[in-house]
């Protein structure tokens, strides 16, 4: 094709076709593309709109969306660490659309091992989870996790000899809700008063005294938890002060795993780190409001992907 200069045009060498009389300018598509990237990864994870991206980088907001749902429609691999021992916060989170990120995330690092995208917490997928990451060959040196009954068994059938710790915080959350900002019952008070004290043991002997406080507690009002009511309607007995009764029987289980934390620093004794993370998820992810399921689950896709880049 024969073609002449004619000038510049914005800054850019400018020319003309001498056969069609079609004026061009000539364009580094490798740097455009990469220069487009770094608009993606801000509307990702900057917290950025559209408007604002394309009054920063001069792009048109069609031409963005162009590019933007092409990234959304590739799946990144998310990188993983296979040469030091990692310590996992495992939790859930729920989003609009019937959409469940499972997270397998490492609190020392503070990077994501491996994720799952579904309706919902089930057995059969985090064993599977699970074992896809021993297989990768990482190291598991303990796992913090609330007490999801799916996780809990999933764990102890795949890797039963990595110290486990239940989040301290969701105990004492569950037990707030249960028991009321204002318990009525003097044995309810009590119990309330027990469970806010877990955020400060930090030591063995805090610990036995904590637990001494405990069975002492349940010496004392072990008539009143277990005393049933009969039902004329149903024709059944059940637990009068089943609230109380509750919260009693979520600490009692969790017990063997609650102070795991004690014998090795490197594990969390909360989830707090990967709750605070899905709170960032989402609000990135509120601001783009209007995307469909499938690019919902891209985006999150993305995010966890440039999260462990950080």
């Amino acid at each position: 094709m024969d073609t002449i200069s004619w000038g510049k045009q914005k800054g850019k060498r400018r020319f003309k076709c001498k056969n069609c009389g079609i004026y061009f300018t000539l364009e580094n598509k490798s740097v455009s593309l990469k220069n487009k990237e770094i608009w993606f990864r801000k509307w990702i994870i900057g917290r950025q709109t559209y408007e604002q991206i394309s009054i920063e980088s001069g792009y048109s907001i069609s031409t963005l969306q162009r590019y933007f749902n092409l990234m959304l429609a590739k799946a990144p691999q998310l990188s993983y660490s296979q040469n030091k021992e990692v310590y996992l916060l495992i939790d859930a989170t729920y989003f609009s659309n019937e959409i469940c990120l499972v997270v397998f995330r490492d609190d020392v690092f503070k990077q994501t091992q491996l994720y799952r995208i579904t309706d919902g917490e089930h057995f059969e997928e985090l064993r599977e989870d699970l074992q896809n990451i021993l297989d990768l060959g990482v190291k598991i040196g303990g796992i913090t996790c609330d007490g999801d009954k799916s996780l809990i068994k999933a764990i102890r059938k795949v890797c039963p000899k990595v110290p486990m710790q239940r989040c301290l915080v969701h105990i004492q959350r569950m037990c707030k809700i249960w028991l009321s900002a204002h318990p009525k019952t003097r044995a309810g008070f009590e119990l309330r008063e027990i469970a806010c004290k877990l955020h400060f043991i930090d030591c063995e002997s805090k610990k036995q005294y904590w637990i001494r406080e405990l069975v002492d507690w349940f010496e004392q009002h072990k008539e009143f938890i277990n005393e049933k009511s009969y039902n004329e309607e149903t024709g059944r007995y059940w637990y009068t002060h089943k609230m109380v009764r509750r919260s009693f029987s979520v600490i009692k289980k969790a017990l063997p795993n609650m102070f795991t934390f004690l014998q090795n620093p490197k594990i969390p004794k909360t989830t707090n780190g990967l709750e605070s993370f899905f709170g960032h998820l989402k609000g990135n992810l509120n601001i783009h409001r209007g995307l469909t399921k499938s690019r919902r689950k891209k985006f999150i896709q993305w995010y966890l992907f440039y999260k462990n880049q950080k």
